[in-house]
C-alpha cells in the first residue's frame, strides 16, 4: 500500500513539473493480460504509457488530484486493436496524400476500438504512390487519434487475373530498385507489402524479408508447391485470406491450403460475413486457430458514411448498407468496423474472449514487430486500452493514454 502511494505521488510530482499528458487511473476492471486475467484490477497511465498494473489486494483509497479517475464498473480492459490493412474511412483515403485525410481516418477509428493502424496504399501510378508515402513519412499522429505505425503497400506487384479492385493499368512486376526508392521516400515506414509471389524468382522476397519487411502473398494465383518455395524465401503472411486468390481445389489446395498447413504463415481475415461466409470463417478458425489469424477491415473511404458512390484508386465504388462493389460487382474493400469483425468471430462457438484479443491486437503487433510497445496490456507499453463489455461493445478507448472515445452510458 505504501509503495503504491509513493509511486502515484512521484507521478503527481512529475505532473506538477510541467508534464501535459493526461494521467488516468482506471479501477474496478477485469484486465486481460497476455497470460493472465486480473479481476477487480487497476491500471495507472501517464505520459502515454502504462505505468503500473495492480491486483485487487493493492487497491488505493486516495489519489492525487492531478489524476483523472475512471470507474470501469466491471468492464473488461483489453489492448487496443491494430488494423494492419485499411485504405480509408470517414470520407478520406490514404491515397489522397494529405494530412487532413490521415487526420480524418485516425480521428474516427478509436470509436471502433482501433488505436493504431497501417496506412494502406493501392495499386496506382508511381507518382501517386510516392505522394502517399511522402505524406505518411511527414505525418505526426495527433493526441487522442489512432496512431499510424507504418504503411501497408498493397500492390502494384500483383497478379492481373486476381487484381480485384486494384487498377489493372498500374500493375508491375516486382522491382527491388523501385521498392527501395519507395522505402526511402516513406522514411522506412513500409512494414507490410502485398505481392504475388509467382512473379518473383526469390530475389525480391528475400531482399524484403532480410530488411525486416512483412511479405504477404495476396492478389495471387500461386499454387501450393510454389507457395512453399515462397515461404522458404521469406513470405510470412497471406493478405485477406480467400479473397483475390483461388479457392481450395482438390488437386491443388493453393494459398488457402498453404495458410492452413504452413505454420510459418499468419493470415489476414475480413470477418464481415461478406468477404468470407460465416461457415468459411468457422472452417478457417478450426484449421488455423487464434494464434495465426489477424483481423483487418480493408476498409475504404465510405466507412462511417451513408450509402452512395465513392472513389477507390480512381474507380467508382457503389456502397450500400453492407458492402462496397465496383460496377461489375467486384468487392472493393469494405465498410467494416473492426469491433464488428471481432464480434462476428466471437459468435463462433470455438472462439473465446482471449482468442479475439490475439487476432485483433497481439498477432498484428507481433507480425510487424511492434509488440515491444503495442498489442498487449503490460507495464511500460503504450497505453492503448479499450474498456469493453462482455459482448465487446466499446465503452472507452484510450490512445497512448488519452481518452479518445467514450460511448453512451
Amino acid at each position: 500500500m505504501l509503495k503504491l502511494t509513493m509511486d502515484i505521488a512521484k507521478m503527481g510530482e512529475a505532473k506538477q513539473m510541467g508534464e501535459q499528458t493526461a494521467a488516468y487511473i482506471i479501477k474496478n476492471i477485469t484486465i486481460f493480460l497476455e497470460d493472465e486475467i486480473i479481476h477487480n484490477g487497476i491500471i495507472v497511465m501517464e505520459n502515454g504509457i502504462i505505468h503500473r498494473i495492480y491486483h485487487a489486494n493493492e487497491k488505493i483509497d486516495k489519489y492525487p488530484s492531478q489524476f483523472k479517475i475512471v470507474d470501469g464498473q466491471g468492464l473488461n480492459a483489453v489492448p487496443g486493436f491494430i488494423d494492419g490493412h485499411i485504405h480509408g474511412a470517414n470520407g478520406a483515403d490514404v491515397m489522397d496524400a494529405t494530412e487532413e485525410a490521415l487526420d480524418a481516418i485516425a480521428q474516427v477509428l478509436p470509436k471502433e476500438g482501433t488505436t493504431s493502424f497501417l496506412a494502406t496504399t493501392i495499386t496506382q501510378s508511381e507518382e501517386n504512390i510516392e505522394s502517399a508515402l511522402r505524406n505518411v513519412a511527414t505525418y505526426q499522429s495527433k493526441p487522442g487519434f489512432a496512431e499510424i505505425i507504418g504503411v501497408h503497400l498493397e500492390g502494384p506487384f500483383i497478379e492481373a487475373s486476381k487484381k480485384g479492385a486494384q487498377p489493372l493499368e498500374h500493375i508491375q512486376k516486382p522491382n527491388v530498385e523501385l521498392f527501395d526508392r519507395w522505402q526511402a521516400i516513406s522514411n522506412h515506414n513500409i512494414k507490410t507489402i502485398t505481392m504475388a509471389p509467382e512473379h518473383d524468382d526469390g530475389e525480391f522476397i528475400r531482399h524484403l524479408a532480410n530488411s525486416g519487411v512483412n511479405v504477404s502473398a495476396g492478389h495471387t494465383s500461386i499454387g501450393f508447391e510454389e507457395m512453399k518455395k515462397a515461404v522458404a524465401n521469406g513470405v510470412r503472411q497471406v493478405t485477406h485470406l480467400c479473397n483475390a486468390m483461388p479457392g481450395i481445389h482438390h488437386r491443388d489446395i493453393g494459398v488457402v491450403g498453404a495458410a492452413f498447413f504452413l505454420e510459418e504463415l499468419r493470415a489476414e481475415l475480413i470477418a464481415d460475413g461478406i468477404h468470407v461466409s460465416p461457415h468459411m470463417l468457422r472452417l478457417i478458425y478450426q484449421n488455423m486457430g487464434s494464434e495465426r489469424l489477424i483481423l483487418i477491415t480493408d476498409a475504404m473511404r465510405a466507412k462511417c458514411l451513408q450509402a452512395g458512390t465513392y472513389d477507390l484508386g480512381g474507380q467508382m465504388v457503389q456502397v450500400d448498407g453492407e458492402r462496397a462493389v465496383l460496377e461489375d460487382g467486384t468487392l472493393a474493400g469494405s465498410i467494416l468496423k473492426l469491433n464488428e469483425g471481432v464480434q462476428q468471430m466471437l459468435d463462433l462457438p470455438e472462439v473465446q474472449f482471449k482468442d479475439v484479443i490475439k487476432m485483433a491486437s497481439i498477432n498484428p503487433a507481433k507480425q510487424i514487430s511492434v509488440f515491444d510497445r503495442k498489442g498487449s496490456i503490460a507495464e511500460g507499453k503504450d497505453a492503448d486500452i479499450l474498456l469493453v463489455d462482455d459482448s465487446f461493445s466499446i465503452k472507452y478507448t484510450f490512445c497512448r493514454g488519452q481518452l479518445a472515445y467514450k460511448g453512451e452510458e
